[in-house]
């Protein structure tokens, strides 16, 4: 596929599936086909909303080589015929990320979510050469991570816009996932949104300024757990009804806010995510350490703020018990 096909499949609001583990923290794969299964009813591995496996949210980092491919393959073949798959794919040296890309490429991924080669300290030459040689050994699509706060300086090392520019004839490298260390303008995305598909990476406080330049998506921790709220927002945002967009994300921000916060205290890594499945009577297992998992307690606060956000009722409450 060409860049103009692959804008159509990899934009909107990427679904990163948390990995299912079972007690002995095993990967649980007839587990991973459920909940795929489940997303997709739900209306999720559209090209508005791709299934994207062994991202951060994911645990991606925590898994193996010996794991991803299972894992990739196991949605792909649960999501159906049709369904969009990306695949994130940890940060490695360029020739061994062109050999993972392949294998993902054969084992049905549409797209690659490929980070900065942040542990290179990659200079802009780096970066480009690094995406551009990719690009170049792929049929499918690459949307940048620009994990720019990995990197020894953030605000020389991060993905510029004219680095973005210069990737223009690397046919496969189709979207970035933007954001910008402190200091340096976020506004900066309109110089290249006309060519590049453009997703908000700010924890949507600017999927509304994304959109007004130019953008086509953002990402958000909660798709996963609850996909209609997403499903709203990106719809109210598409048409043009930024002020009602924004108003759903303060609504909802406001209400699970102070607990992703707290619980953001105790540990880090993506616990919250499973802990909100959880709190809705999915429970997908822990998480791998150094991670600790959500305990009773905050799964019930979970529970609560959803409840008040008419996420789940009472009923559904009393099942997840």
């Amino acid at each position: 596929m060409d860049r103009e096909q692959l804008k159509k499949r990899i934009r909107g609001t990427p679904v990163t599936l948390p990995t299912p583990f079972d007690k002995n923290l095993n990967v649980d794969f007839p587990k991973i086909a459920d909940m795929t299964r489940w997303w997709v009813e739900e209306g999720l591995g559209t090209d508005d909303a791709p299934l994207k496996t062994s991202a951060a949210m994911g645990e991606g980092p925590d898994l193996s080589d010996d794991e991803w491919p299972h894992i990739l393959r196991t949605v792909v073949n649960a999501a159906g015929p049709g369904k969009t798959v990306i695949c994130g794919l940890k940060p490695k040296n360029t020739l061994h990320t062109i050999e993972d890309a392949k294998r993902a490429q054969d084992l049905g991924a549409v797209g690659l979510q490929i980070d900065l080669p942040f542990f290179h300290h990659a200079q802009q030459d780096d970066n480009v050469r690094h995406f551009a040689a990719i690009s170049d050994a792929i049929d499918i699509g690459i949307m940048i991570y620009n994990t720019h706060w990995f990197c020894k300086d953030p605000r020389k090392e991060y993905m510029k816009a004219e680095s973005m520019l210069r990737l223009k004839d690397s046919e496969h490298v189709v979207t970035i996932k933007w954001s910008v260390p402190d200091g340096e303008d976020y506004d900066d995305m309109r110089q290249f949104s006309d060519t590049f598909n453009v997703i908000d990476n700010s924890g949507r406080t600017n999927a509304v300024r994304c959109f007004k330049n130019g953008g086509v998506g953002y990402i958000s921790s909660l798709i996963a757990a609850y996909p209609k709220h997403d499903q709203e927002v990106f719809s109210l945002l598409t048409q043009g009804r930024y002020d009602e967009a924004q108003g759903e994300i303060d609504r909802v921000d406001a209400a699970l806010g102070p607990w992703l916060a707290k619980t953001g205290v105790r540990s880090g890594g993506y616990r919250q995510g499973k802990a909100l499945l959880a709190a809705q009577g999915m429970s997908i297992g822990d998480p791998r350490p150094p991670t600790l998992p959500c305990d009773d307690a905050e799964i019930a606060e979970a529970r609560e703020a959803l409840i008040g956000l008419g996420w789940i009722d009472s009923a559904q409450s009393a099942a997840a018990d």
